[in-house]
């Protein structure tokens, strides 16, 4: 579990696992805290741009033997 603390006092306000956006308001300082989870799909090669798929090196050419 990840525990999620205030970013003013660092007061630990939960723990939780698996989340993708939570909103929490610090009882001891007040502050209204947002997070979100990182985003998992920019990290995945198959959603990556077609030009991060592309190999960096040409493909060998065939060797001609006449």
């Amino acid at each position: 579990m990840q525990e999620i603390r205030c970013g003013e006092c660092h007061r630990k306000l939960a723990a939780v696992r698996g989340f993708i956006e939570l909103q929490i308001k610090c009882p001891r300082c007040r502050t209204l805290n947002h997070l979100k989870a990182p985003s998992l799909l920019s990290e995945c090669p198959e959603h990556l741009p077609i030009e991060a798929q592309k190999c960096p090196s040409p493909p060998l050419e065939a060797c001609s033997q006449a």
